[in-house]
Order: structure tokens, then C-alpha cells, then sequence
């Protein structure tokens, strides 16, 4: 397993994962289901939705099989598939210089990615401070539907992006 514990910049409460080349256009993804589930998707690309316009922290694992499931530890868990036909992934936020952003080295090939969002309900009143984060979980897998496996509480923070 690689590990990596990140602090992204999510300037339009986002951030994103993608293989390398792709356009990473995430404009017209975010619909209102997308915003619902906070994870929006295009050709090579997953969007991940954030409760603050601020530097969020982030935890990726890469993985050589599914995990198990600790949804219950969390506030809000979504899965989505990202094709990886480079062997290059990179996780930015939306608006950071891409030559920059950082970059894993992995198999091409289909990728899971597993979303799980933690202390979603502890921002501050201006919405600046919070505990919230967000773990990335990855391994390969077929390419599937997104499907929400546990949905946050609709008393919860719904920014807009």
C-alpha cells in the first residue's frame, strides 16, 4: 500500500483526481445529484466536493484490493470508478498550477476510487476552520456506476461550487 497525506487548496469547495492527460474539465459534472453526493465525474477525472473554500486535508491510499468497509466511521462515503490509462494520477485543487500538483506513479488500468468524509458538521460559523477531511481510497476494479454507500445528513453543510 502507498500512502499519502496531502493539504489541498479546494477553491470552489473541490478538489480532483485524474489520469494525467485527461482534460480534467469538471464544468458541466456538477449537477445537483453530483452536489448531493459531492462527487462529480468526467472522462478521466473525479471531482471531490468539500464543506470549505479552503486548504482541506487529504489521505490517499493506494491499495492492491477493495477494503473493508468502515463507512460507519464516517460521515459520508462515495464510490466512483477513474480510468488510468497513463499510469499517472494526479490530485490538485481545481484551480492549482497543474504542473505542480503532485503525481503517483501507478498500473494503468480501471481504479475504484472510494471517497469517505469525516467531521463535515464541525465548521465554523464564517465556514473558514473545521475538522472536516477526506480520504481517497484506490485499487483496481471494474469500472462501475457512481453509487453513494452512505449519504451525509441533509442537516449538513451543502456549500454550492
Amino acid at each position: 500500500m502507498k500512502s499519502f497525506e496531502l493539504s489541498l487548496f479546494a477553491d470552489y469547495f473541490q478538489f480532483y483526481i485524474q489520469d494525467e492527460p485527461a482534460a480534467g474539465d469538471l464544468s458541466e459534472a456538477w449537477t445537483e445529484d453530483a452536489f448531493d453526493r459531492l462527487l462529480a465525474i468526467a472522462p478521466g477525472t473525479v471531482g471531490i466536493g468539500t464543506v470549505r473554500n479552503m486548504d482541506v486535508p487529504v489521505a490517499v491510499h493506494l491499495l492492491e484490493r477493495e477494503p473493508d468497509d468502515d463507512s460507519a466511521d464516517w460521515d459520508h462515503v462515495v464510490e466512483a470508478s477513474l480510468d488510468v490509462a497513463s499510469g499517472r494520477i494526479v490530485i490538485a485543487g481545481c484551480t492549482d498550477y497543474f504542473p505542480d500538483a503532485m503525481r503517483i506513479e501507478t498500473p494503468p488500468g480501471c481504479y475504484r476510487v472510494r471517497v469517505s468524509y469525516g467531521a463535515l458538521d464541525t465548521l465554523s460559523e464564517d465556514g473558514l476552520d473545521g475538522d472536516d477531511h477526506y480520504r481517497l481510497q484506490l485499487w483496481p476494479a471494474a469500472a462501475i456506476a457512481v453509487r453513494v454507500l452512505k449519504q451525509r445528513s441533509a442537516s449538513g453543510p451543502r456549500n454550492r461550487l
